[in-house]
């Protein structure tokens, strides 16, 4: 009896771009390249401690808009629809827009995006796509300066993947003679750094000032108490008992003149709100999002002006012809794997950031409603 079978066999060609066995990366080997990895590890937490940043990236990819597959052949059309829809992408999704959009995310975060498309074993098709970890790849000069090599990073020297042809690799507005490109983040870290050090100190003011602290002050009268000392003793063991129960109110009882004050009522409360302001407008402005619609509004009569309009749509223009030819390497490999020839495009959806403004004016109205019902039950 044969203990493996060809059905035990998988349909599809292994993913040579992401990082197993001897080429897996040890734990310190970001030591090696202290200066790019270090970088890529800067923008990821960048996202993670400032979260209009976070909220700017996903707002573009999601502005870059819909794509489809277009082709007067029917046989084509409809071979590219049944692929953009059901191709795998990783684990555990589905779709070529997935695809994309992860690609998208990585080349805004990172400046480049490495993908891989993962034929059927029987050679007939593209079975799935994978988003690369763009840590665990290495760009370098192919055989000549306009052709890049794909090497799979690990212990000791790169390895170099066998399939260059299976790869996908873009870089975002690369400067000239060099493989690596340039993160719309770049030039924030500084920036967010003093926000996050505002952030940091309003934390520690709050800690001091804003969490209220009492002090009891007893007076006993002469003669009254015999051990003053063991009386206050008591009181403050009672006092803290008081404030210390969670589970319901606690009275304070006693006898004699006991004052109670609050510590720092008097301190003025600390203006941030401008230096918090100015940082988040350089943000912004550097991702090139109006800020209402990550809901911030600098003034009650903010609105996205026909500049503003022009330079997003400029923009989101110039990520999609980043993205076109990636779609259509991907959708040509599936077609010759398949056997069909006909010519195809790949068609965008009309960029219109009138609904995304009207969005932003219907969230500011409700707000000046609430706001003005607030004053009304105060006053009443």
């Amino acid at each position: 009896m044969k203990l493996f079978s060809r059905k035990n066999k998988p349909q599809y060609g292994a993913v040579q771009s992401a990082p197993s066995g001897s080429c897996r990366l040890h734990p310190f080997s970001s030591l090696d390249r202290v200066s790019e990895n270090a970088e890529m590890e800067m923008y990821k937490a960048l996202r993670e401690a400032v979260p209009v940043i976070d909220a700017a990236i996903e707002k573009i990819i999601r502005l870059v808009g819909e794509f489809e597959l277009c082709s007067e052949d029917s046989a084509c059309k409809a071979e590219l629809e049944s692929f953009a829809e059901n191709v795998k992408v990783g684990p555990a999704a589905f779709g070529l827009k997935s695809f994309v959009w992860a690609y998208l995310d990585d080349l805004l975060t990172f400046g480049q995006a490495v993908g891989e498309m993962i034929p059927l074993s029987s050679g007939r098709g593209v079975y799935a796509l994978y988003n690369a970890d763009v840590g665990s790849v290495e760009l370098q000069e192919g055989d000549s300066p306009l052709e890049i090599k794909v090497l799979s990073r690990g212990v000791g020297e790169d390895r170099e993947l066998p399939f260059q042809e299976l790869l996908l690799v873009s870089l975002l507005s690369p400067e000239a003679g060099s493989l690596r490109g340039t993160p719309i983040l770049r030039g924030l870290p500084f920036v967010s750094s003093i926000l996050l050090k505002i952030f940091g100190s309003i934390g520690k003011n709050f800690d001091r000032i804003g969490n209220i602290r009492y002090a009891v002050t007893y007076k006993p009268t002469e003669g009254s108490v015999v051990n003053p000392e063991e009386r206050a003793r008591v009181i403050a063991s009672q006092w803290s008992k008081a404030m210390g129960d969670k589970n319901g109110v606690y009275d304070f009882v006693c006898v004699g003149d006991v004052g109670i004050k609050v510590i720092g009522a008097d301190n003025q409360e600390l203006e941030c709100d401008v230096p918090i302001r100015h940082i988040l407008e350089q943000i912004v402005s550097k991702l090139s999002i109006p800020p209402f619609l990550l809901g911030l509004s600098w003034s009650s009569t903010e609105r996205m002006s026909s500049v503003q309009a022009d330079i997003l749509t400029s923009e989101l223009e110039y990520f999609r012809s980043v993205l076109t030819p990636v779609i259509k390497r991907i959708c040509s490999m599936h077609l010759r794997l398949k056997g069909v020839y006909a010519p195809f495009e790949v068609k965008w959806s009309n960029i219109s950031l009138f609904d995304e403004v009207e969005l932003a004016n219907a969230r500011k109205i409700n707000a000046e409603a609430e706001k003005l019902e607030r004053e009304l039950e105060v006053k009443a």
